[in-house]
This record gives structure tokens, sequence and C-alpha cells, in this order.
């Protein structure tokens, strides 16, 4: 936990304004992501077909074409529309800090990797990595580098804090501190612009929505939801909606409070990717990002609509009962892309 004395405070529009001036999409050739499933191309398949253990330093993994959204997920598409080398390091199931809320994930018999713990360790072992033939695996530099950070939805999920599965004593402060300890990692790395996305509206997904909104009993990501709640599926969906309108508040105020208060990171860049406002967009206009060829569905998923075609897809938000479908995350990659040239309206900058 951080503490913080306040002696004054003045956090408004000309900050912001003051540091778009150095963000420009074409300056930044290399992309560094950190995060679950949403996020993850194939780093927990490594795990699970190599006995838990993994990925060696300085091994690019490649690209999954059917990743959590059925096909690529955002950074792969980031980094298309970026004309970027992308390093991913996300873990799908992982969370920030498995000193908080670990999950046991059966397949490797351990916990998921977590940020902390596998993902920020992993990336800095691959940053200083050379070749025996003297090639560096790693070439990005702290002006070129921008490093985005997206955790929290398994952290405040089933298993977790959702249904009162953290470590004893651990409070949602304590995950949102360990999301600005991963800056603190990376920046003493050199790391120097950042973007942080917050959590996803989740109340909104399936595994989570109120009846009304498409909400399920149980899935396959939460079969025991019966158990919790005494079954009331709506009262679930509040506590999440409750529980991320929270965590995005605090992460609304932290940022500017770290860089324009605190100082704790001179000469850093971060931007807050609002994509959670993005996403419920999304669902209150679907016409205006989705373009598949089926009817438009925010409230269903891709593989709950049955034998459906590859162009049908793009008519759904979900792909499953948690995760974005891939035409939602075309859209997230075009906006983060925006937020890259300094200028997004889904963004604010410190």
């Amino acid at each position: 936990m951080r503490w913080f004395t306040f002696s004054s405070i003045a956090l408004g529009a000309a900050s912001a304004e003051y540091i778009t001036n150095s963000w420009q999409t074409q300056d930044f050739k290399t992309l560094v992501t950190f995060g679950d499933s949403y996020t993850d191309e194939n780093r927990l398949g490594y795990f699970i077909n190599h006995n838990g253990s993994a990925p060696p330093v300085g091994v690019d993994l490649g690209v999954s074409y059917k990743a959590s959204t059925g096909g690529l997920v955002w950074p792969r598409y980031a980094s298309i529309y970026a004309n970027s080398t992308l390093y991913n390091y996300a873990v799908s199931g992982a969370v920030c800090s498995n000193q908080i809320t670990p999950r046991t994930f059966a397949a490797i018999n351990a916990p998921f990797p977590d940020i902390l713990g596998y993902e920020l360790p992993a990336y800095l072992a691959d940053s200083k990595y050379v070749s025996p033939n003297g090639t560096a695996f790693f070439t990005g530099t702290p002006d070129t580098t921008v490093y985005a950070i997206w955790i929290g939805t398994n952290d405040v999920g089933n298993n977790a804090f959702l249904t009162d599965s953290q470590v004893a004593g651990k409070v949602l402060t304590d995950y949102v501190d360990c999301v600005y300890d991963v800056v603190d990692g990376l920046y003493a790395s050199g790391a120097r612009y950042f973007v942080l996305l917050n959590l996803a509206p989740l109340n909104l997904v399936p595994q989570y929505a109120t009846p009304a909104q498409g909400g399920l009993n149980s899935s396959q990501f939460f079969t025991d939801k019966q158990n919790f709640s005494g079954g009331n599926i709506t009262e679930i969906s509040y506590r999440m909606l409750e529980t991320v309108d929270t965590v995005n508040g605090i992460y609304q105020y932290r940022t500017p409070f770290e860089t324009r208060v605190n100082n704790t990171w001179p000469g850093a860049n971060i931007a807050n990717f609002d994509v959670n406002a993005l996403i419920t967009d999304m669902y209150a206009h679907p016409a205006e990002y989705l373009n598949g060829t089926a009817p438009l569905n925010t409230t269903g998923y891709v593989i709950g609509a049955g034998n459906i075609s590859r162009s049908d897809r793009d008519s759904f938000l979900w792909y499953d009962e948690l995760h974005p479908s891939e035409q939602l995350d075309r859209v997230v990659a075009r906006e983060f892309v925006g937020v890259l040239g300094g200028e997004s309206k889904w963004a604010k900058y410190w």
C-alpha cells in the first residue's frame, strides 16, 4: 500500500493537454503488453504443453489465429495497425499478483502465472537477452516503446474478489496497487511510455450480466455460480458493476496523482485508456461498431449461436460467455492506436 501526503493538487485539462504533444503514433515502433486472456495469444498454451514450464528466455511465441476471441486479439491487431513489433507477455487466467488473488489451474497444477510474479520478470529477462550470435532479442528503446497493461477481469471475478476468494485481508486497493507496482518495475528498467486500460464493463458480459441482459445461470468459467448470492444472478451482476465502477474510479484519480503530485516517475508519460466507456458505447450503439452479416447481437455470444459463418461473427460483441469478440478487439485495437496518437477521446494523458 502506498502512502500519500497531500499539500496541493490541481489536476485538470491543462495537464492532459501538456502531455499529448509527446504522443505520436508513428514514433512507437514497439508494443509490449501484459494481461490475461483478453490480451494473451498463446503463452498459457505453452505452459500447458510443457508441463507447466515457462517459455525459455528469448523465444518468440508467434501469432495465434485462435485466441480468446476465436481469432486474433487486440494487441496483434494494434501492432498491425501501428506497424509496430509486438512483445506479448499476457497469460490467460492471469491476475496482477498471486499474493492477492491466486487461482489454481489444474492443467499445470499451480496458480496461473501472474503479472508481478511471472510476466514482468519474463519481459525483464527477455529485454536483456542476447543470443549466442550477438543478436538482441528485444529491439525497443525507451523513446519508441509503449507498454500496455490490461488486467483485472480475473482479479475481480469469480474465484477471486467477486466470491470473496482473495487472500485473507486483501482488498481491492491491493489489486490496484499491484498494477502501479508493475509500472514501477517497468519504469526502473527504462520504460517511459505507458497505457493503462481500465476494467471492461464485466457486468455486461453473459457470465455476469443480469437476466434481462442475457445473463447466464452458470458458464464454463463459473460452473458453481448458483452457489453464490443464493443463485441470484442479478445480485451478482450488480456486485460486479459496483466493483468495476469502484476500481475504475480509483484508476481515474490514481494516475494523475502519481504523475503530477507525487512525481513518482519523472519523465514518464501515461495514458489512461477508458476501454470501459468504449465497450459500453459499443453495447449501447452496436450499429456504429459491429459489421457482421447476422443481426447485431450484444447479449448473446458467438460460440453459443451454433454453426455460423465467419462474417456472421462480426455481428457479436462477445465470443463466449466471458471474452470479447474479434470485432470488439479490432475496435479496441483501432482506438488503442488512436490513444498512441495523443488525441483520443477515450483517453486522458499525464
